[in-house]
């Protein structure tokens, strides 16, 4: 993945991306409404006085959408397409919604499912794709359970 791509860490995200390096799916939450909270930021938008607190999720949820890029792509991907991005709705709060990507497997690369298999509805499950030793990404693969 080429270093242009990579997500910033900055004070608010980093325990978000702890937790990825750890394997958990860890999300910011309302201290007082309990709604769940994403992108990370200093304040809570639900009651702007009151900072956020950081729960772990479960990691499960639905396929909501999803897209298949098309050429003129960026260098690094641009040998894996067709590829996938999926936008995925959170199991505890359906509004919270992240992007990745449908993999078969962990490990396995972002191209590796069909974009014609892929279903909005879908049940999916988070797995972490190791990029270096001071980052994990979310990535997602089809939940049976």
């Amino acid at each position: 993945m080429s270093q242009a791509l990579l997500p910033v860490i900055d004070e608010d995200s980093a325990p978000f991306f702890a937790g990825c390096r750890e394997g958990v799916l860890r999300m910011q939450q309302c201290a007082e409404t309990g709604r769940l909270i994403f992108p990370p930021r200093p304040l809570s938008p639900f009651a702007p006085r009151v900072p956020p607190i950081w729960t772990d999720v479960s990691g499960r949820g639905t396929i909501w959408s999803f897209v298949v890029p098309h050429p003129p792509l960026l260098p690094p991907f641009a040998e894996l397409a067709p590829y996938n991005v999926i936008l995925v709705s959170l199991a505890e709060d359906p509004r919270v919604r992240l992007t990745g990507n449908l993999i078969r497997r962990a490990g396995d690369p972002i191209d590796s499912v069909d974009p014609a298999e892929i279903e909005i509805g879908a049940r999916v499950r988070v797995v972490f794709e190791r990029v270096n030793d001071e980052l994990s990404l979310p990535r997602w693969v089809l939940d049976p359970d």
